[in-house]
């Protein structure tokens, strides 16, 4: 099976790696091959001989692709619950200056808010582009996401917070069942 992604011309180097390091270590743990177009940001993938690794490869190279690093994207082949997903802005944005001022309501002042929302729901949050992508457990994804949401719709940053609060120890709890 080959499946085809492109990635922003800025991020190559980055899934890339150094000498090759990271497109070498998702082909190891994927058994896929990595064929990336420097010029034009394709990236294709072939020949996973295991289909669930094949998915997981090409949520990697999406996870890259949309800023995160390798480390963190690298994280969803040591644990298949973790989950990658993307919001994307394009649709609630009508210009480039509400694109700007939604993605300053999320990551807030120096990113405090953004880092805010990754300590209470224990998720990883790259806002790149048109796009707030996640990588966590589901229950977590999901408050992390209705976070979001309220900051889309124009809640107070105080009142989200708040629902984040609120959640994270349902969280540890739900947490603490899976294991």
């Amino acid at each position: 099976m080959t499946e085809y992604i492109k990635v922003p011309l800025e991020r190559i180097a980055v899934l890339v790696g150094p000498k090759g390091s990271t497109k070498e270590l998702i082909e190891e743990k994927s058994t896929t091959t990595l064929n990336i177009d420097s010029d034009s940001g394709n990236v294709e993938i072939q020949d996973s001989r295991d289909t669930l690794k094949g998915v997981r490869a090409r949520e990697v190279v999406h996870a890259i692709a949309r800023g995160f690093s390798p480390e963190k994207a690298l994280k969803l082949f040591d644990n298949e619950d973790l989950m990658f997903e993307t919001i994307d802005l394009s649709n609630i944005a009508r210009e480039e200056k509400d694109l700007e001022r939604i993605k300053g309501r999320i990551i807030g002042s120096d990113g405090k808010t953004r880092d805010l929302f990754e300590n209470l729901t224990n998720t990883n949050i790259s806002v790149y582009g048109k796009t707030v992508s996640l990588i966590g457990y589901p229950e977590q994804n999901a408050v992390a996401r209705k976070g979001i949401d309220m900051l889309l719709k124009g809640a107070a940053h105080g009142l989200v917070y708040k629902f984040l609060e609120k959640n994270r120890s349902e969280l540890k709890q739900s947490e603490m069942g899976l294991y």
